[in-house]
This record gives C-alpha cells, structure tokens and sequence, in this order.
C-alpha cells in the first residue's frame, strides 16, 4: 500500500474512531442521537471523517496546494452527457431490482431528489473526496481493477460498522451482512465511474443520489434483492469499463 493510502486511512479511522466512539459510548449507555443534539457534533466528525483526511493527506503529500485546489480537482463538472446519464442509469440500476425482489414503501415524494441530492453532499456524498479521489486510484497502481475493488469494499464497509450500533443513525440495527453486498455493488459501480471518467465529481453524483433513493424508496428487508442489485451493478461495470476501453465514449 503506497505511503499515501496509509496516511489517508490513518487519517480517516483515527477522526472515525473519535467521532462515532463518543457517539458508541454514550449509546451503549442509553443516550441516542435522539436524546442529544450535541451528539451530532462528533456523529459529523465520524461521517466526515474521509474528506477530512482527503484534504489532509493531500495537502501533507503536497499533491494539492490548498483548499482552492483540492475542491477544484473534487468538483470537475465538466463532462460530456454520457458520462452524466452513466451515473443516472447506475443508480437506477442499484435501486430497481431491490424494488421489484425485496418490496418496497414509499418514503419522501420521487420530486424530493431534488432537495435530497444537494443535502447529501454533506450526507455522503464528499466521501467520495477519499475513497474514490485517493484509496481506489492509489490501490489500482499496484492491484487489478477488481481486487482493487474488492479492497476498498472491504474497507469502506467496515469503516461504516460502529453505524449499526449507535442509536438513532440511520443504519441502527440493520442487517450489516445485507449492507455489506450493497457496499460491495456500489464499489464497483463508484471504480468504473471514476476509471471511465476520471472524475471524482460524478463519483460524489452517484453516492448523493444513491443516497436520496433511499429515503425515496424504503426497501424492505430480502437479501436476495441486495444479491440481484450487485451483481447487475458488477456486470455493468465489467461492461462498461471494456467498452470505454475500445471507444474513449465517457470523455469530458
């Protein structure tokens, strides 16, 4: 692992640990998000915890020159229609079949995707600035494209563990193992984005609208619906990963 992705990750599970191990403690002692707001505070912390040392890895490795830099390089808005239809037709992908297998109820009005998308910059989205921006491109110089993947899957997924386990966040008492295939899905749809494109911008896109889905659309609990939507999403990117290969159609 290059000097990098060990900074980058000691970085992000040590703000991790601060933040949701406050959060961990004081909901092992029967304080939820609920209870106290202040929580929030160091909830944040633990979500942001990969754009936080997104900025800070880069900037100690001088790969950025500041803040102004490191945004820019994030928010590359610039790319052809294909390259944005890609993004909206992989997300469609991961939500569909978990709708039509495991069920569903509605959640917030489909029109609300258009407040939600914006909000989830903060809710997840600007994960994407270290995930997808640093560990999946760092990892890709020395691994295959798919162990690579698998990697940051792993990791990713159990960066998202003490969630399960603080009362009043949203994967409290989820199935782990069931988010765990999604996670794995979402990684290769997320690295054949950022390898087709090489943009970190719509990496952000599709983690927001990911997440707007799931407060649009309230899936029911059916493992096999996560099974079908991941491994239509690793075909696709298989596909289009060889197809952007031979014609370059996902260009800025």
């Amino acid at each position: 692992m290059s000097r990098l992705n060990k900074t980058y990750l000691g970085f992000t599970f040590l703000f991790m640990a601060i933040g949701w191990g406050i959060c961990l403690l004081c909901s092992f002692n029967g304080i939820s998000l609920n209870d106290s707001k202040w929580l929030y505070a160091p909830f944040l912390l633990g979500g942001w915890s990969p754009t936080i040392a997104s900025y800070l890895s880069l900037r100690g490795d001088n790969q950025v020159a500041g803040m102004k830099e490191w945004l820019k390089n994030i928010f590359d808005l610039k790319h052809n229609v294909l390259s944005y239809l890609m993004v909206a037709v992989m997300a469609i992908i991961f939500i569909l079949p978990q709708c039509l297998i495991s069920g569903y109820e509605n959640g917030a009005p489909v029109f609300a995707i258009i407040v939600m998308i914006p909000m989830m910059l903060v809710g997840g989205g600007l994960e994407e600035a270290g995930w997808r921006y640093i560990l999946q491109p760092e990892l890709e110089k020395k691994y295959p494209f798919t162990v690579s993947t698998i990697l940051v899957s792993v990791i990713w997924w159990l960066w998202h563990l003490p969630l399960f386990y603080i009362q009043g966040a949203g994967q409290f008492g989820q199935n782990y193992f069931a988010f765990g295939i999604n996670v794995l899905g979402l990684s290769f749809a997320l690295a054949s984005i950022r390898k087709n494109t090489g943009s970190v911008w719509l990496c952000v896109l599709f983690h927001c609208i990911v997440n707007s889905f799931s407060g649009i659309y309230i899936i029911h609990d059916n493992i096999w619906g996560n099974i079908a939507a991941t491994m239509i999403l690793i075909l696709c990117s298989y596909a289009l990963v060889a197809v952007n290969g031979r014609l370059k159609v996902f260009k800025r």
